[in-house]
């Protein structure tokens, strides 16, 4: 249940945004203005630093809802998202005595107890929590991060306002009518509350940690169950200095181009093989162990394929090796992309210019995970929407790239990706695997068959009770039924005169008395002379048509 701060604070507060906005060049955002005026002129690469700076002077709430925005390629260009994706998540940390507080209110018990060794010092602090580092009285050297007392209140209040400026923004920049963006807040609103929630953190780090059981080059922290709750996690320390800290002047080249290529292989695996991947691969959660180990942190946030998806996935990352240009509007349209014909013939032609940029360069020199992002890019600029799993994807791979590449300039993902598309594809193909497709595809056949009746049923049933309405075009029919029209009003006048005729003739005979001219009764000469208007008007209609 939302916190909703009071409506003056909410007034203010948005007025505040207002103000920052204004001072950044985002003011006409917040101005009513008639539809069609021009919005101030401004790069995107100047509008992205802008928002960034903007966000960042907000606060951390807005800071995350930037980092949401930042794995969101369909909505923004490549230009904004390089700058949203330098967005820090880092604020001043709280009190001990809050720490105390919240680990006494959690865990039932005081620091004291529950822990041998406490540094009091917290050694990263960000919006929704700060770590310390601590030691159980098992000797196990471990670290806990305790969440703010009020990240939760905090974030719904702000969450409320994030709305507000939804629906500002909506109805006054154009440029962003192809956004839902009250939307993208509630879409902000689940990834964030999940975000409060250490037990979900605590269950992806078990994932992650039984994924690279059995490995000798990765290490996955444990979770300590007994002091770790909703608000609490307490996780096995990682022993080692972080990418972020690491003075890579000081590492052999030997060195940097194996750590660029096993973190490569690592998350190559958590997506093609397990379909769960970590998907904040920052320096700052990557550990260099003594030992040489990967050492991973931080599970917050974690993206998911389904089976599905992953040999979707597979197809379009071996397209992409193998320059099948012509495939990968396919594959992304099976990603769930969705575009017209002509904007995919626009899709095929743009891609085709970014592998010409590669014309003539040896294959090694490719990079199959930089082209497969270019075609997240193209999406953004064409409007399309991208599911948020592949949002989040393109985001890790963005992520991945760039720290593969500060740490061995000379990084190609080629040379991990391609043997590996190759053994993805050779297992795609096994008779185990075909089998499993044939099943699945069996079972989706059966289920369609199985609701056949039902929707037979239900539809018989709307054709009954009028609901369904059928509705057919065909070429020249208005002609021939404003033809048809003609010819039936003419019989119909032709039928009523002969009717006229043969009835007051009737009419005539049957009467017995009455006036009669030149022996015939009126009511008869009454029906010849309407009959022959009838008839000159049917006369008149034919040779006005010019068809006799």
């Amino acid at each position: 249940m939302e916190t909703q701060p009071s409506r003056r604070t909410q007034i203010a507060r948005v007025r505040e945004i207002a103000q920052v906005a204004a001072r950044h060049g985002f003011g006409y955002a917040f101005e009513r203005r008639p539809r069609g005026a021009q919005e101030p002129e401004m790069s995107l690469e100047a509008r992205g630093r802008h928002l960034r700076e903007m966000l960042d002077e907000l606060g951390p709430t807005f800071v995350k809802f930037g980092q949401l925005l930042s794995i969101r390629p369909d909505l923004m260009p490549p230009e904004i998202i390089n700058e949203l994706r330098l967005l820090q998540d880092s604020v001043s940390p709280f009190s001990y005595e809050e720490v105390q507080q919240v680990i006494r209110q959690e865990l039932n018990g005081e620091i004291s107890d529950l822990f041998a060794a406490f540094d009091p010092v917290p050694v990263a602090a960000a919006s929704i929590g700060q770590v310390h580092l601590a030691e159980l009285h098992t000797g196990r050297s471990v670290a806990v991060k305790v969440q703010r007392p009020n990240a939760r209140r905090q974030i719904e209040a702000d969450i409320a306002l994030l709305r507000q400026v939804g629906k500002i923004v909506k109805s006054r920049v154009e440029r962003l009518e192809f956004v839902d963006t009250v939307e993208l807040v509630d879409e902000f609103a689940r990834s964030i509350t999940r975000e409060l929630d250490y037990r979900i953190e605590a269950r992806n780090a078990e994932v992650f940690r039984r994924m690279f059981a059995e490995s000798t080059t990765v290490m996955i922290p444990k979770v300590y169950w007994t002091f770790s709750s909703e608000r609490v996690l307490t996780l096995e320390r990682v022993e080692g200095t972080t990418l972020s800290d690491t003075d890579l002047s000081t590492l052999d080249p030997a060195e940097r181009r194996r750590l660029a290529y096993l973190m490569a292989e690592v998350w190559l695996e958590m997506v093609f093989r397990y379909g769960t991947f970590h998907a904040d691969p920052h320096p700052a959660n990557l550990f260099v162990m003594e030992d040489g180990r990967l050492g991973i942190i931080d599970f917050g946030i974690t993206g998911a394929l389904s089976p599905t998806d992953m040999r979707r996935l597979t197809r379009l990352l071996v397209d992409a090796v193998n320059e099948n240009i012509d495939q990968l509007p396919r594959r992304l349209r099976d990603l769930g992309v969705r575009f017209n014909a002509a904007q995919e013939e626009e899709f095929r032609l743009e891609l085709r210019e970014v592998y010409y940029r590669y014309h003539g360069a040896a294959l090694g020199e490719i990079d199959p995970i930089e082209v497969v992002r270019e075609a997240f890019s193209l999406i953004a600029r064409m409007h399309l929407r991208l599911p948020t799993r592949f949002a989040l994807l393109d985001k890790t791979l963005a992520t991945l790239g760039s720290v593969g590449a500060e740490l061995y300039p000379e990084f190609n993902v080629f040379e991990v990706a391609e043997p590996y598309a190759d053994e993805l594809m050779a297992q795609q193909l096994s008779p185990s695997a075909l089998l499993e497709r044939g099943r699945e595809e069996l079972l989706s056949y059966g289920g369609l068959l199985m609701e056949l009746p039902y929707q037979v049923h239900d539809t018989l049933e709307q054709f009954r009770d009028g609901e369904v309405e059928v509705q057919f075009r065909h070429r020249g029919l208005d002609q021939l039924t404003s033809k048809a029209d003609v010819v039936a009003n003419r019989l119909v006048i032709a039928i009523v005169m002969a009717g006229t005729m043969v009835g007051s003739a009737l009419l005539g005979i049957a009467a017995d008395g009455g006036p009669h001219v030149w022996g015939v009764h009126i009511l008869t000469w009454f029906g010849y002379l309407v009959a022959s208007g009838l008839g000159l008007v049917l006369v008149w209609s034919i040779l006005r048509s010019g068809r006799i």
